[in-house]
């Protein structure tokens, strides 16, 4: 679990960390990384940075942003492997100090108020706020994306046997035509870093995450794809590999973002 400070106003109890990279960022928090970026007010550095989310002595929440990327992808390894890790950015690292989480916590810090948003100060921005994925939407949608790409194996094994649809899958659906249309654009267009991720998968498969406006596809090099679409709520579209997915995912994979 994360280590934390003595507490003290001007100290931080540090709650949990992520990276915010054009290869691996809350994809809660928007398409690409730039957008993710310009939602915090940071600028989109292609080294990208690291959120330290925690509370003051006065439990107000906060975010700090740091350079030191290599710092928190440590910290969060080891928090991965049930070790203890003292997260403290150099204040030279330090990039900002925003008032808010930009995610949704269940946690908080022993001894000190419950979480709460600091007190604004007039000319201040306001308190960061988790995105409201309650309801069907942008952050809903990725969010399914996520959870698909998490649980691979059991939203594959819910397609019966070989995937049997007509290239590409479900092409008859007009929204699936548009994402694989918008798709293959990034071949000859490249969007915006982060638009295309991949990740490490089973064997010499790599997972990727394809999202766009309106829409998100999760797919793995050597198997199918899904395809999430904003104007039809929890509907997931399986798109089936034919002769013609195989190569896309291959040179979707070829301009991806990697994790750090």
């Amino acid at each position: 679990m994360p280590t934390t400070e003595s507490a003290d106003n001007d100290q931080l109890f540090v709650l949990t960390a992520v990276l915010l990279t054009p290869g691996q960022f809350p994809s809660v928090l928007g398409d690409d990384y730039p957008e993710v970026c310009a939602g915090l007010g940071l600028e989109p550095y292609a080294e990208g940075y690291g959120l330290v989310l925690g509370q003051d002595g006065g439990g107000a929440r906060w975010t700090v942003v740091t350079e030191d990327v290599s710092l928190v992808a440590c910290a969060i390894a080891a928090w991965d492997c049930g070790m203890e890790y003292d997260l403290s950015p150099g204040e030279g690292s330090i990039v900002a100090a925003l008032p808010g989480w930009p995610l949704a916590l269940a946690v908080s810090a022993p001894g000190v108020p419950a979480p709460h948003d600091p007190e604004r100060q007039e000319g201040e921005p306001a308190p960061l706020c988790p995105p409201d994925a309650e309801e069907w939407g942008p952050a809903q949608r990725r969010l399914g994306a996520d959870e698909i790409a998490l649980q691979w194996a059991v939203w594959r094994e819910q397609v019966d046997g070989e995937v049997t649809f007509a290239e590409p899958g479900d092409e008859a659906h007009e929204g699936v035509r548009r994402v694989l249309k918008e798709a293959r654009g990034y071949l000859a267009e490249p969007p915006p870093p982060g638009r295309v991720r991949s990740s490490f998968a089973a064997g010499e498969a790599r997972t990727l995450r394809v999202d766009g406006p309106g829409w998100s596809m999760v797919a793995r090099t050597d198997d199918i794809a899904f395809v999430l679409l904003d104007e039809e709520p929890g509907e997931v579209h399986p798109v089936g590999r034919g002769p013609e997915l195989p190569g896309l995912l291959s040179s979707l994979d070829e301009l991806a973002a990697r994790p750090v």
